[in-house]
């Protein structure tokens, strides 16, 4: 049976009717039309569903939405400005480092992440920071450059 719960999404509180066995990345997806995050395994494997609850990176296919309502919940479209590219994003762009696209949110997520957390990670902590993003596409190399740019540009 369907409930109407109180979602805070982006800085934006959000009146949305859910199942109680919604998914929050079903919810931001299919009532808020948030499709940032992808459903790329459905089992919390794959990282392209990655997303911030109250800070930390959480799989939103394995997080039910009914435990995000006293939480903040930011997806990609939350991380910058609208239409002002953040440096992440721009330094990504920059490095060529995703072809399809389809695992570059969670990978901003989790970039975003690690650079407010460690605004000077080196090869090491950047591997270990996106251990649980998968790419099947560019490869790894452009993206952990891109950091390493990103977090260079940040310190300047």
């Amino acid at each position: 049976m369907k409930q109407i719960v109180t979602l805070r999404v982006n800085a934006r509180v959000r009146d949305v009717s859910i199942e109680p066995q919604q998914t929050v990345l079903e919810v931001l997806r299919e009532e808020l039309g948030l499709t940032g995050a992808k459903n790329g395994c459905n089992h919390g494997v794959c990282g392209a569903c990655t997303i911030l609850v109250d800070g930390k990176p959480v799989r939103g296919c394995l997080t039910l939405a009914i435990a995000t309502t006293h939480s903040e919940i930011t997806t990609v479209e939350g991380l910058g400005e609208a239409g002002i590219p953040t440096g992440v994003q721009e330094a990504m762009a920059e490095a060529g480092a995703f072809q399809c696209g389809f695992c570059a949110s969670g990978f901003m997520i989790a970039i975003h992440w690690l650079l407010r957390h460690n605004p000077a990670p080196d090869v090491d902590e950047i591997r270990a920071a996106l251990s649980g993003n998968l790419c099947r596409c560019s490869g790894y190399k452009q993206i952990i450059d891109a950091v390493l740019e990103a977090a260079k540009r940040e310190a300047a």
